[in-house]
C-alpha cells in the first residue's frame, strides 16, 4: 500500500490526539480491506468448498504481510486476540513446555501486566520461580543483570522492546544473546514498538515476539505471535486445531486482513521516513513546554534510546491528572493510576527511581500518524497554560 494517511473522520474537531500509545485510530485503509470479509467473503477459512477459498487465501496473505513486518516467515506467525493473550501464549507456553527441568522464568520491573501478572500465576499454579530485574534510571535492563541469574534451569527470558509509557528501547539483541547462551528461549513484547521502529527477529535473536493490531492502526481484538520455527509451546487455547494446534477456534478473518493490512502501511512508514517525522514533532513539543517553563519540565526515560513517538514528561509542583484536567482541549495519558479518587504513582516510573511527586506530575505525549504541527502548537499552549494554573 502507499500513498499518504487519508483524512481520520474520528479525530475531526475533536481535541489534539496525543494518546496513540494507548490505542491508534483505526486507519481508514485498513477499515476498508477488512471490510469484504464481514459481509461477502464470510467463509469458514478451514472449510473445503468454494466459500472458504478467499478467506483462507486472505488469511494467509494476512500471515505473510505481519511476517515480512518482523522479518519472518509465514508459518511463524500464530494470530491471537490481543498483545496479553499472544503474551500469555508465549510466556506460559514456553514454561510449561518447558517442563519441571526449567522451572525459571526471568523479566523486569517495567513489563506490561500482561507479562508480569501472567508470571506470577505461574509461580502462584505452577511453582515457577520467577526473577524480576530492577531497571536503571534510565529505564534500561542491563544485559549483564540476566547473565547473573540465568542458568540451566532458565526457561524463558522476557523483555519488552519499548516502554508503553517512556518509550525506552530494551537492548533487546543483547538481552537475547544472554539468554541464549543460557539455553534459554527469549520473548519480545514489541506492542510497542511494531511498526514504529524496525524489527527483524533474526537480528534480534528473539525466538517469540508479540506484535499487536490496535498499537498500529488496526482494531482491537487481533494481535500475533512470532513463533520462532522449532520452538514448542504449550498451547492457549485447545480444540480444533487453528494456529498450529497453539490457538484453537475459528479465525477471525475480518481482523486477520486488518493486521496484515497495517502492516503493509507499517512497513511503508518505516520505509518513507515517517519515524523522523513524527521524532521531530516529538521534540519540538518537547522543547516547546520546556521554554514555557524553565527549569520545571523533566524528561522521564532516554531520550535518545527511546521510540520516535513518545514523550514523558514531568512538571514540577502540578499534578499530571490536575494538568490533562485543566487541558481539556487535548487528549493524553497521565503517570498515574487513580483507584477510588486516590492518584498513585506510576509502577514504571517508581522501578526507575522517580520520585513520587515528580511521578505523579507525569504527562504522557504520544504521538502518531496523524500528529501536525498544528496539533504540537495547540497542546503545547494548553499544556502550558493549565500548568500555570497551579504555579
Amino acid at each position: 500500500m502507499t500513498g499518504g494517511p487519508p483524512p481520520h473522520p474520528g479525530l475531526a474537531g475533536g481535541p489534539v490526539y496525543l494518546d496513540y500509545n494507548a490505542t491508534t485510530p483505526v486507519d481508514p485503509r485498513v477499515a476498508a480491506a477488512m471490510a469484504p470479509y464481514l459481509t461477502a467473503l464470510f467463509g469458514n477459512p478451514s472449510s473445503a468448498h468454494p466459500y472458504g477459498a478467499q478467506p483462507r487465501a486472505a488469511l494467509q496473505r494476512a500471515r505473510t504481510q505481519v511476517a515480512a513486518l518482523v522479518g519472518a516467515r509465514p508459518a511463524e506467525i500464530v494470530f491471537t486476540g490481543s498483545g496479553s493473550e499472544a503474551n500469555l501464549l508465549a510466556i506460559r507456553g514456553a514454561a510449561l513446555a518447558a517442563g519441571p527441568a526449567r522451572p525459571h522464568v526471568i523479566t523486569q520491573a517495567t513489563e506490561h501486566p500482561a507479562v508480569l501478572e501472567t508470571c506470577r500465576a505461574l509461580q502462584r499454579l505452577h511453582g515457577l520461580r520467577v526473577t524480576v530485574l530492577p531497571v536503571g534510571a534510565d529505564g534500561l535492563l542491563d544485559p549483564d543483570a540476566v547473565a547473573a541469574v540465568a542458568g540451566l534451569d532458565t526457561a524463558l527470558v522476557s523483555v519488552m522492546a519499548a516502554n508503553n509509557e517512556t518509550g525506552a528501547l530494551q537492548p533487546i539483541a543483547e538481552l537475547a544473546a544472554v539468554a541464549r547462551r543460557a539455553g534459554a528461549l527469549f520473548h519480545c513484547d514489541a506492542a510497542q514498538a511494531a511498526g514504529k521502529i524496525p524489527l527483524d527477529v533474526d537480528a534480534l535473536g528473539v525466538d517469540l515476539l508479540t506484535v499487536v493490531g490496535h498499537k498500529m492502526y488496526a482494531p482491537k481484538g487481533i494481535a500475533a505471535l512470532y513463533l520462532r520455527d522449532g520452538v514448542r509451546l504449550e498451547p492457549v487455547v485447545y480444540g480444533g486445531g487453528q494456529e498450529h494446534g497453539l490457538r484453537a477456534g475459528t479465525e477471525n478473518v475480518a481482523l486477520a486482513v486488518a493486521l496484515g493490512s497495517a502492516a503493509d502501511l507499517a512497513a511503508a512508514d518505516l520505509a518513507g521516513g515517517t519515524p523522523a517525522r513524527i521524532a521531530a514533532l516529538r521534540d519540538d513539543l518537547y522543547h516547546r513546554l520546556a521554554a514555557g517553563l524553565p527549569g520545571r519540565v523533566y524528561r522521564n526515560g532516554p531520550a535518545e534510546r527511546c521510540l520516535p513517538n513518545t514523550l514523558n514528561v514531568s512538571i514540577d509542583g502540578v499534578l499530571g491528572h490536575d494538568v490533562l484536567a485543566a487541558a481539556p482541549a487535548i487528549a493524553a495519558s497521565t503517570g498515574s493510576a487513580c483507584h477510588s479518587g486516590t492518584h498513585t504513582p506510576s509502577p514504571v516510573l517508581t522501578a526507575m527511581g522517580v520520585h513520587p511527586d515528580r511521578a505523579l506530575g507525569a504527562l504522557r505525549l504520544s504521538l502518531g500518524r496523524w500528529t501536525t504541527d498544528h496539533d504540537v502548537e495547540t497542546a503545547a499552549s494548553e499544556v502550558l497554560a493549565a500548568a500555570r494554573r497551579y504555579l
